[in-house]
């Protein structure tokens, strides 16, 4: 990546050794990194003084938690991006912290790439010194939470059904309509996006969606689908699935409640 050595990373991590890896891996990735005590309270002393672009600390601290530390930055000139990780899956404090444009929120355990590669995506917005608009961070945001959802489900990034079943479920967050005409309008753009033909599209997701229900996480699944769709009926069909992952991140993040109305008042 280009640019990225501008940028500063903040680790306050209570894990040493995991700590040092992350530190090691930002650092072989271009970005200037910095350690600090996992303390909420020595977190937000060295953000006030050495103004980090990213934060990587713990939901749960001494000090202050992550919710308080994102509630004590929220009237600094300038706002670091936090990654917070935790050790559990807690539904409240995870939307919390979600429900934050400047937060991210990942379950241990982490791999060191996960953690560089969600920095990149999270650098590109700033690179170059372009301001972020609320715009750009909610898109990241956007397309952060639905590649964390679909690598929960189990669908694997190898195969094609993962990418376009993840540029599927974007669109239909950002306008509701794509999933009123799914095969006439859904599909015809994801296959634009991709070079690829509608029919293929279609098949490569149902294929994806074969694979989450034949290997997936089970537990996962049924607390993304709940009661909605029965074992003994079968998998879902592909408008069932996006509509139903589409219905539960909206709900859950808030995410593209007013894209539509955005987008129909610029054409």
């Amino acid at each position: 990546m280009s640019n990225t050595k501008t940028m500063k990373v903040l680790i306050g991590e209570s894990s040493k050794e995991f700590a040092e890896m992350c530190m090691e891996a930002a650092a072989n990735a271009g970005y200037e990194v910095k350690l600090c005590a996992a303390d909420g309270a020595v977190i937000f002393s060295e953000i006030k003084s050495c103004e980090p672009d990213f934060v990587m600390c713990c939901a749960v601290m001494p000090g202050c938690n992550a919710v308080e530390l994102l509630e004590k930055t929220r009237d600094l000139a300038k706002k670091p991006f936090f990654i917070v990780t935790s050790t559990y899956q807690n539904a409240v404090i995870e939307k919390e912290i979600m429900s934050s444009h400047n937060a991210y929120i990942m379950i241990k355990p982490i791999a060191t790439e996960s953690f560089v590669n969600t920095l990149n995506r999270l650098s590109y917005e700033r690179n170059g010194g372009n301001p972020t608009t609320p715009e750009e961070s909610e898109n990241i945001r956007m397309e952060m939470i639905v590649t964390d959802v679909i690598h929960q489900i189990g669908i694997p990034a190898h195969i094609k059904g993962y990418h376009y079943l993840r540029k599927a479920i974007i669109l239909s967050i950002k306008d509701q309509e794509m999933l009123e005409s799914v095969t006439k309008l859904l599909y015809p753009t994801v296959a634009s996006a991709f070079s690829t033909t509608p029919s293929r599209v279609e098949r490569a997701i149902r294929h994806a969606i074969e694979t989450a229900w034949d290997r997936g996480d089970v537990d996962v699944l049924n607390g993304m689908f709940g009661y909605t769709i029965s074992v003994c009926k079968g998998k879902p069909t592909n408008s069932e699935f996006i509509a139903l992952i589409t219905d539960n991140l909206r709900l859950k993040y808030n995410l593209g409640a007013d894209n539509k109305g955005k987008e129909k008042a610029k054409a």
